[in-house]
């Protein structure tokens, strides 16, 4: 029974920050026609205002973030388009890593680093796996390998999310939030929602977070047997 317990609370432990970003996030996902501009009016005007001119703000399908490798700013299209206050904020957020790229901070640079190494280990890794068997068949060393290369990807895994984190949190209160306080863009009470946006924003990556550490445990318990 205790074990049933404590899967449920995984699971829920897991779900849990998924289900306040997104409850956060659509709670103030709503039109204001008070607003001047929208996310897409919001993220150029920040960029413009700390002369940062070689990053583009952009419309993406796969979330919003923020690509160092094209220097781009990627919204949603609701968040782009809509004068909401999610919009305007997690614009703020996005530009926030736009500042950590032009800065060469280092925590940021390290994050690109560990994320390109973890895609090219996350693609040659269920190719080793798979492979496995075989490998064991021709020689016992070469399994040794694949499984190494296995492990090396989850630990990987597990350290782009730890990494990401920290970075997700300084561009939310770090860059954005002293960006809409200086900027005076919002009022006191719409600043008090846009703390919880921004929050929201810097904890998108805890699931994953607690999923990849949970999936080394697991991988860790059976090398152990």
């Amino acid at each position: 029974m205790i074990y049933i317990l404590l899967a449920v609370g995984l699971v829920l432990l897991m779900l849990a920050p998924n289900w306040w970003v997104k409850r956060v996030l659509k709670k103030h996902s709503k039109e204001r026609s008070d607003f001047p501009g929208n996310g897409g009016d919001m993220a150029r005007h920040l960029l413009g205002v700390l002369n940062i001119i070689d990053v583009s703000v952009e419309i993406t399908e796969s979330g919003d973030h923020y690509d160092p490798s094209a220097r781009a700013v990627r919204l949603t299209k609701d968040k782009y388009e809509d004068r909401s206050l999610t919009g305007v904020v997690v614009a703020a957020h996005e530009v926030g890593h736009a500042i950590q790229h032009h800065r060469d901070e280092r925590l940021f640079n390290l994050r690109s680093g560990v994320a390109l190494m973890t895609i090219i280990f996350s693609k040659a890794a269920p190719v080793l796996l798979v492979a496995t068997p075989l490998l064991i068949w021709l020689s016992p060393a070469f399994s040794r390998w694949a499984l190494l290369g296995a492990i090396i990807s989850m630990v990987l895994g597990v350290l782009l999310n730890l990494v990401t984190l920290p970075v997700e949190w300084d561009a939310s209160f770090g860059k954005a939030l002293p960006l809409l306080e200086n900027g005076e863009y919002l009022s006191e009470k719409d600043m008090a929602s846009a703390r919880q946006i921004l929050t929201a924003a810097a904890l998108t990556y805890v699931a994953a977070s607690l999923t990849s550490l949970l999936n080394l445990g697991v991988l860790a318990r059976v090398l152990r047997r």
